[in-house]
């Protein structure tokens, strides 16, 4: 089932409680500042998580951290009704489950008319970096956050003291200051933090500009990049394997991240198009590649 669809013909099931974000408190209460910023998708993003608020194993003993908050309209205030989250993190051993039908620590829910989330699971901890011995992630969930007439959003929540925070690209951008949180000791063995999402208008093309991007790139380096549709972003794959997941920034050009993935497209006759694609984090990668395969020609 199409993603949007879903949103609009489920039912809810969520619980929540209220509270953090990118939100700033007055007397009147929260009200939204900006939008709460952007992280990268990352390789282990799973579709397909079932619709759950614990996420821990069944046989999970270790200490339980819960994660709430409310999802809020653009302005920052009302809260988005009927709206889709997902979360994804790595196991106790730093790797993802990527192929197990129990979607470990992968889940996902439908929100009510309040616009609350409280899924159920457990620190996460570093993560290592294609294997590296040496080079780590921080401890970080994803989410993944769909509502209709709001920008579809790929943020990533952190935990302060992460002696990893000051060495990543994402958690040390300015942009994921107010995506570092400290957990609240609740009793022993059970944490909780609160992470409020204020969403941005909806900035989405045509479905034609997303028809003529779509399709498969040879890039320069001579490997072959997909470009397609989920949702309103536009994800890629490299290898089969999902990496990452756009929102559109105009002028033919699709951006995510911390604004450190962009991908521009030329589009030519007869369906053709080229792409400049630029990724930078622990090292540049700047490609240029030729549409090789189209999906869908214009009716």
């Amino acid at each position: 089932m199409q993603r949007r669809k879903f949103i609009k013909n489920t039912g809810a099931m969520v619980f929540g409680m209220g509270v953090f974000g990118n939100i700033s408190m007055t007397s009147r209460g929260y009200v939204g500042n900006s939008p709460t910023t952007t992280d990268i998708l990352g390789p282990y993003y799973r579709p397909g998580a079932p619709l759950r608020q614990n996420i821990n194993p069944k046989d999970f003993g270790g200490e339980v951290l819960h994660l709430s908050g409310t999802v809020f309209k653009e302005d920052g205030k009302t809260p988005m009704p009927n709206c889709f989250v997902e979360i994804w993190q790595c196991k106790a051993d730093g790797l993802y489950d990527n192929v197990s039908t129990d979607y470990l620590y992968r889940g996902c829910q439908k929100l009510g008319r309040d616009g609350q989330y409280h899924f159920i699971t457990t620190k996460p901890v570093p993560e290592p970096v294609d294997g590296s011995p040496s080079i780590f992630r921080p401890a970080h969930i994803h989410l993944r956050i769909s509502a209709i007439g709001e920008q579809d959003l790929i943020t990533q929540i952190y935990f302060t003291g992460d002696p990893y925070l000051d060495s990543d690209p994402s958690s040390k951008s300015e942009l994921s200051i107010n995506r570092v949180l400290s957990l609240n000791r609740k009793k022993e063995k059970e944490s909780e933090i609160k992470f409020d999402v204020v969403l941005k208008k909806q900035d989405v093309p045509n479905s034609e500009l997303f028809r003529k991007v779509s399709g498969i790139y040879k890039m320069s380096n001579d490997t072959m990049m997909e470009f397609y549709r989920d949702g309103d972003l536009l994800f890629y794959k490299t290898n089969n394997q999902i990496w990452g997941a756009l929102s559109y920034g105009g002028n033919n050009t699709f951006i995510g991240g911390v604004n450190d993935t962009e991908a521009k497209f030329e589009l030519l006759a007869q369906d053709n198009a080229k792409v400049q694609f630029r990724f930078i984090r622990r090292r540049r990668l700047e490609l240029e590649g030729t549409k090789v395969l189209v999906y869908e020609k214009p009716k």
